[in-house]
């Protein structure tokens, strides 16, 4: 079952806008949103390849750990942002959101904000990160990623 954004929540994000700028400009709320979304999207990914959530103690005999992040500016339609890449002690980490050398990512945001606004289920998800970026993302990992952003989205 997928989960959708609470009209409570849209209203508290949308509080304080009152013209197109504060949402779409430089600095608005949208971008603001995808930086959002997009770091926990990857701190999701290297959960994943680790097999440990952030701030857990790693199994014993788990000899990857969590190594800090690396800067990156990605540029999409309505501008270029920061993103805080993490990685990993043996570097095995390759984040498939923002693929190494990447830098441009063209309608992510729309795509993005469109499966959570149409309540797309996992499996949707899953298919539409796959047909349009090529992403094969395994079911936990599009749940762990929804259930981070949706916690994001609540925080703020």
């Amino acid at each position: 079952m997928a989960k959708k954004i609470d009209d409570a929540i849209l209203d508290e994000l949308l509080r304080g806008c009152e013209r197109p700028e504060d949402l779409m400009a430089d600095g608005g709320l949208m971008r603001d949103l995808r930086k959002a979304l997009m770091q926990r999207m990857l701190g999701a990914e290297l959960t994943e390849h680790l097999g440990y959530e952030h701030g857990e103690v790693a199994p014993p005999v788990q000899t990857n750990r969590r190594n800090g992040v690396s800067r990156k500016t990605v540029k999409s339609e309505d501008g270029a942002f920061e993103l805080a890449v993490p990685r990993d002690r043996e570097g095995s980490f390759e984040p498939r959101l923002i693929g190494k050398g990447q830098t441009r990512i063209d309608g992510l945001d729309e795509k993005i904000i469109a499966m959570y606004a149409r309540g797309m289920s996992v499996r949707d998800i899953r298919g539409h990160l796959e047909e349009l970026y090529g992403l094969e993302v395994s079911p936990d990992l599009i749940s762990r990623v929804t259930d981070a952003v949706l916690d994001e989205v609540k925080e703020w």
